[in-house]
């Protein structure tokens, strides 16, 4: 099934264009997606690895969970349904949008292929939840093939390594987080 976007201007200004992700990838357009960075009680950050079969970035750990908000959707029901399609937590305190804590949005422009061009602002929030352990978390097989806790040193060498996707802009902000609580 296809997933349809708003295109966006340089500008993060919706133009009123719906197209497929893999048009707008194709093509190099705006387009929004979210970040969204799971943090235990524990000041623990939950990383995923990416599937094999992504088209970009497979195999590579990444933040907690990222992905494309549909056309007509708003950032926070989107990370509320990525996280539900991704990384489905199961705690008896249910994720709601109240959870979720917005940090900053950044923009990426990225050339993957030439059929795959990312052209992208990212809206990045904090979910701060206790209790949650890995234990409580169903992956969804097709988007992920691992998940794990790490403290923010563990974090911090997983970065010096190739083994993660690049996201400097949430590292930093997650580093500023972490060091208030």
């Amino acid at each position: 099934m296809a997933e349809y976007i708003d295109v966006l201007n340089e500008d993060g200004v919706k133009t009123g264009e719906i197209l497929t992700r893999k048009e707008i990838h194709q093509r190099g357009l705006w387009h929004r997606a979210i970040v969204v960075i799971i943090v235990n009680e524990n000041n623990e950050i939950l990383l995923q690895q990416r599937s094999a079969n992504k088209d970009k970035n497979a195999n590579l750990w990444d933040i907690s969970v990222a992905g494309h908000i549909s056309a007509g959707q708003d950032a926070i029901s989107a990370a509320a349904r990525e996280i539900n399609e991704e990384v489905m937590i199961d705690v008896e305190a249910k994720v709601t949008v109240t959870d979720f804590r917005y940090m900053f949005s950044y923009r990426v422009s990225q050339i993957f292929t030439e059929d795959y061009i990312e052209n992208q602002f990212y809206d990045v929030f904090i979910l701060r939840k206790n209790g949650i352990r890995k234990k409580h978390i169903r992956m969804q097989e097709s988007e992920v093939q691992a998940v794990k806790f790490v403290s923010l040193i563990e974090l911090e060498q997983i970065l010096q390594s190739d083994e993660i996707v690049k996201r400097p802009p949430v590292y930093e902000a997650l580093r500023d987080y972490l060091y208030r609580y």
